[in-house]
């Protein structure tokens, strides 16, 4: 097939901006953290604009939400009146190869008809409290990886490495981002079909944050990245499942701990295998555990490069797909999300590129993550299989949670190149919106509180 070959394009030939400098692992002295709020901005990315203006400089995001929007909303477009600058399709792919993704380049091969990416003007909305700045900028100068990598030490709130050595470090920003102290959500996952065909999965999931909780520090944490719960609502072959997770900040000390129930049963169980390339939740082999979110968990299956800098037209101020006046079946068409409602920007990314140790096995050889510099949001991966050519791609389409406010996802796809089917999760146009910083008890967290919520 004609995409294969735009598959085994390499990194060397990926147009990267001049950030050598950075490349080589370092400790981060005090005069180099006081680029933070200067010429980077608190989370380190480059503040200025680019030569060609048609990156604008961060002026500090989005600081409070359009006229007329109210808590539980969805997020109306802050932008209405933005028009797509140009649109890129099969016929003219050729000439935007250096802001795109190797996987990218293939899904328009992949589908020469009907896929296409509307370039909108890029807005940089991405935004954070202020104390996470702050946290940030305090962690730049005390935080450290453990010995393997497979955890972080002596951070808390903030991102870790806002200053980045190494692909480690980058990883573990996206890794730690902030995404409220608390999070509850019963969005949509769907599969479609090369032709089309999907059943929606409700998945109710909370999210108590420790690592992020206001004053947090390494006691309080006790080393408790996340405490995750998941409940399949619908359909109701599949309604009743419960995952409870532990995520952990330093993995090497103690590693994610899972559990589930299983209504058939009416018993909780160890998951040992909720992790890595183990099939997620209600996927049908679609993604792995390790791809929600566009990548979680232990990195510690790959060597990690931080290859430098690109600019990249990637999914941003997705409001419009986020919309509650569009439904699921105006959203999935086959192959891929409808075109008509997406929004691709102009932005710098980082490029990192993650390689299975020789001793290590996961169905991905290699992945090449591409993050956003304002928000360390995953934006794009891109996933090759054991004979080096990429098997499926992923997108993060994000909006700016403008009541927090934090830039994170309204919909993440997983595109099958190989046998023309994907996936998408967090889909709540028809359902309400995400909560952020809504009351979690931690005694919900409990392998006891599963067994009484799957027994009731």
């Amino acid at each position: 097939m004609r995409y294969i070959t735009a598959c085994r394009k390499s990194l060397p030939a990926l147009v990267l901006l001049a950030f050598a400098g950075l490349l080589v692992s370092a400790e981060v002295t005090a005069e180099t953290t006081a680029r933070l709020g200067a010429d980077l901005t608190p989370l380190g990315a480059e503040a200025a604009g680019n030569a060609g203006g048609t990156i604008p400089p961060w002026q500090g995001g989005i600081t409070q939400p359009p006229e007329g929007y109210q808590p539980g909303m969805h997020h109306p477009d802050p932008f209405p009146g933005d028009k797509p600058l140009f649109v890129i399709t099969a016929k003219n792919v050729h000439e935007h190869e250096s802001h795109l993704s190797p996987g990218q380049i293939a899904l328009f091969h992949r589908y020469p008809d009907t896929f296409r990416m509307p370039v909108y003007p890029s807005r940089r909305t991405a935004s954070l409290p202020q104390r996470l700045y702050e946290r940030t900028i305090a962690n730049a100068t005390t935080a450290t990886l453990t010995e393997q990598g497979n955890g972080v030490l002596n951070a808390a709130e903030g991102i870790p490495f806002p200053i980045p050595q190494n692909g480690l470090e980058a990883v573990w920003n996206h890794l730690l981002r902030y995404r409220g102290t608390t999070l509850s959500t019963a969005a949509g996952q769907a599969i479609p079909t090369a032709d089309g065909a999907y059943v929606m999965v409700r998945l109710k999931e909370d999210i108590l944050w420790p690592y992020h909780q206001p004053g947090a520090t390494v006691s309080t944490i006790d080393n408790k990245l996340a405490y995750f719960r998941q409940e399949v609502l619908s359909p109701p072959r599949l309604a009743g499942q419960l995952l409870l997770v532990y995520e952990t900040l330093n993995q090497a000390a103690e590693p994610r701990k899972a559990w589930t129930y299983n209504p058939g049963q009416r018993r909780v169980r160890r998951a040992p295998n909720v992790g890595y390339d183990n099939p997620g939740t209600a996927s049908d082999g679609q993604r792995t555990n390790d791809q929600s979110d566009i990548f979680n968990g232990a990195p510690d299956r790959y060597d990690w490069t931080l290859v430098g800098k690109k600019e990249l037209y990637i999914p941003y101020n997705s409001y419009r797909l986020h919309s509650d006046q569009n439904r699921f079946e105006d959203i999935l068409q086959p192959g891929h999300l409808n075109p008509d409602l997406t929004r691709y920007e102009l932005h710098r990314v980082w490029v990192v590129e993650a390689r299975l140790k020789e001793d290590m096995r996961h169905i991905y050889e290699r992945r090449t993550f591409f993050l956003d510099e304002d928000s360390w949001q995953i934006a794009i991966a891109d996933q090759y299989d054991g004979r080096g050519e990429i098997w499926r791609v992923s997108e993060a389409h994000t909006i700016n949670y403008y009541e927090v406010p934090l830039t994170w996802t309204t919909a993440t796809t997983v595109y099958d190149l190989q046998n023309g089917r994907y996936l998408v999760q967090g889909l709540s146009n028809e359902f309400e919106p995400a909560r952020f910083d809504h009351p979690l008890a931690r005694n919900r967290f409990t392998t006891e509180a599963l067994r009484q919520h799957g027994r009731r």
